[in-house]
């Protein structure tokens, strides 16, 4: 090399750890978190009530309730955003009755289909009703002038009777509502003693299926209320010594008991 000759001198830098690695990660992070709320979700809908269960369910059936808002809540007390075509929007509310509503209705078919196993049920089925009403779920069994379902003038159950309350008892145990017990009597006159009469026989009735059915299959606290009501609540007003106004009534409220 001669002494005039520029020396040219070239610098490599190496890359060593601080290259570039792409988004490829935040994609892999953002499908874990997905995955994780989507967890904790089905986590929190299996500890709900049946009530709550059937309200979600209800919501996937027919969103159409939360597309006529914009901006708002349809919970009571949200803001209602702007309503389309000037139409005030139905609330969740409803459609929740509308849930527990179709909640019963599907205990009372699955209750009428085990019933219907007893072998007896024949001889039966007319005296065992059970409807689904604003108030609840209501299942009646009625006395017929040949039939009762206690021993005469007593709070004793018979056999048949301690069976159809143990089916009841089991499929409503599941279902998990409040259950109110009522007994009914006619008009006819109990006794001449004035220290038991058509009240304590009403009572006592309701009590009875009661402890038969926390036996059998109710949970624990799920009775909240045992009434005797003798005549005062006649199934046929017209007819007061009607055998059909003796009868033991079993009431299951709309509102289900918290898990």
């Amino acid at each position: 090399m001669s002494k005039g000759q520029q020396v040219v001198i070239v610098r490599k830098k190496g890359h060593g750890h601080r290259g570039h690695h792409g988004g490829a990660w935040k994609v892999a992070y953002a499908d874990f978190v997905t995955a994780l709320m989507a967890f904790f979700l089905v986590m929190w809908l299996v500890g709900q009530s049946p009530q709550v269960k059937a309200a979600v369910a209800g919501y996937f059936r027919d969103p159409g309730v939360f597309e006529t808002t914009r901006g708002g809540g349809v919970l009571p007390g949200g803001s209602e955003g702007v309503k389309d075509s000037g139409v005030t929007p139905p609330t969740a509310v409803p459609n929740d009755m509308k849930a527990a509503q179709a909640v019963l209705e599907q205990a009372a078919e699955h209750l009428r289909q085990a019933l219907a196993k007893l072998p007896s049920f024949k001889m039966l089925e007319d005296r065992i009703e059970i409807t689904v009403t604003p108030e609840g779920l209501r299942i009646e069994l009625l006395e017929t002038a040949r039939n009762s379902f206690f021993a005469v003038g007593s709070a004793d159950l018979l056999p048949e009777t301690v069976e159809i309350l143990a089916i009841i008892s089991q499929e409503l145990g599941t279902l998990g509502h409040p259950v109110a017990l009522e007994g009914h009597t006619d008009s006819r006159a109990y006794s001449r003693s004035t220290s038991y009469g058509n009240w304590e026989l009403s009572t006592d009735r309701a009590n009875a299926a009661r402890r038969a059915m926390e036996r059998f299959g109710l949970r624990p606290g799920q009775i909240i209320a045992v009434r005797g009501y003798a005549d005062t609540r006649l199934r046929t007003p017209d007819s007061p010594y009607d055998a059909r106004n003796r009868r033991i009534s079993i009431l299951v409220t709309n509102n289900a008991i918290g898990d």
